[in-house]
């Protein structure tokens, strides 16, 4: 109530919309001794109906229930919301109980393994995505969760496969259980690791409190700022810009120098040349003007006849085969050839 989400310690899960929907969390030491609201509001999806609940949670100290000794299990055939039931994990309590037999055991943390990292299962075989249990007690652990940490149970687990353990067969009938994820710790052995800071090089002495410079801040003159930004590199552009002008125009030879210092015959063939190409743009620009000498009309030498062009305006030369035959030449004569003597043959 008065946030826009739930703490960050309270997760809330519901698989369908026709299922219970499930609130579970842990709380930590800051929230000890602070009342949490949790304002529930639902409505019905048919007559839009709106009911709304207040749920309070109080949170105690820990402290006054000393639970030295945890171990977090792996259950691999259940879901978080499945495992949130009370008769189940009465079952479980009660199994890890007949294990462990202490004399107080309570669940101190349940989470879904997709808040671990795990993967979604496949929707086969009604596969699960596997919860983590952490129950606490007050008497050390018993020999049969220590049957994890020896060295030829830790070596299966390397090679993925699964550890000989005793008590597994009072877990299997309900609970699946990966001993090789099994987690056993022991606070009556940690020892603190905060250490005091002992100031040296590498930290910068205390320097007071921090003060921010004032509101009014004096006026600045940006003319020496523009001078150097936009005068400058501009008069250097002139400057390259005079010496390339000076390069290109005034120090031309010019053409009466070329010519001077070029060769007679060299000239001339040059001259031939610009006048060859002058003319055949000009025929080329203007397709009226009179036919070269080679394509002029001549006679005929034997009828006397005059024949006209090979290739007329409209001829297609794309069409024109390289060598012409005698039938395809207009008004072409037959010139009788001598024959041999000798017999003939019909």
């Amino acid at each position: 109530m008065g946030y826009p989400d739930r703490p960050g310690w309270l997760r809330y899960i519901q698989r369908t919309p026709y299922s219970d929907g499930v609130l579970y969390g842990s709380p930590t030491i800051e929230n000890v001794g602070k009342p949490t609201i949790i304002e529930i509001t639902a409505y019905n999806r048919r007559t839009f109906e709106t009911a709304r609940h207040n749920l309070i949670i109080n949170i105690m100290s820990a402290e006054d229930f000393p639970l030295p000794y945890q171990a977090e299990f792996f259950i691999k055939n259940m879901n978080v919301e499945e495992m949130l039931a009370s008769e189940v994990l009465g079952d479980f309590l009660g199994a890890v109980k007949n294990v462990w037999q202490p004399e107080r055991l309570n669940a101190i943390n349940i989470t879904s393994a997709l808040d671990r990292g795990g993967r979604v299962p496949l929707p086969i075989n009604d596969m699960k995505e596997g919860v983590y249990v952490m129950v606490g007690a007050d008497v050390p652990f018993s020999s049969c969760l220590r049957e994890v940490e020896n060295p030829q149970n830790q070596l299966r687990c390397s090679q993925e496969m699964e550890p000989v353990i005793t008590c597994d067969k009072k877990f299997r009938t309900q609970f699946h259980i990966d001993w090789c994820k099994i987690s056993l710790v022991d606070n009556t052995k940690q020892v603190s690791t905060y250490q005091e800071v002992i100031r040296g090089e590498g930290i910068l002495p205390d320097g007071g409190e921090y003060k921010p410079p004032s509101d009014t801040l004096k006026s600045r003159d940006y003319y020496s700022d523009f001078l150097i930004t936009l005068a400058v590199p501009s008069a250097i552009a002139l400057v390259l810009f005079l010496i390339l002008a000076y390069i290109m125009c005034c120090r031309r030879e010019g053409v009466e120098k070329r010519n001077m210092q070029t060769p007679d015959l060299q000239l001339v063939h040059h001259s031939a040349i610009q006048k060859s190409t002058k003319e055949l743009r000009d025929m080329s620009k203007n397709r009226e003007i009179a036919w070269p000498l080679s394509t002029l009309p001549v006679f005929h030498p034997v009828t006397g006849e005059i024949v006209p062009p090979l290739h007329t305006d409209s001829y297609d030369n794309t069409s024109m085969p390289l060598m012409q035959t005698q039938q395809n030449l207009p008004h072409q004569t037959q010139i009788p050839q001598q024959q041999t003597a000798g017999k003939w043959y019909p």
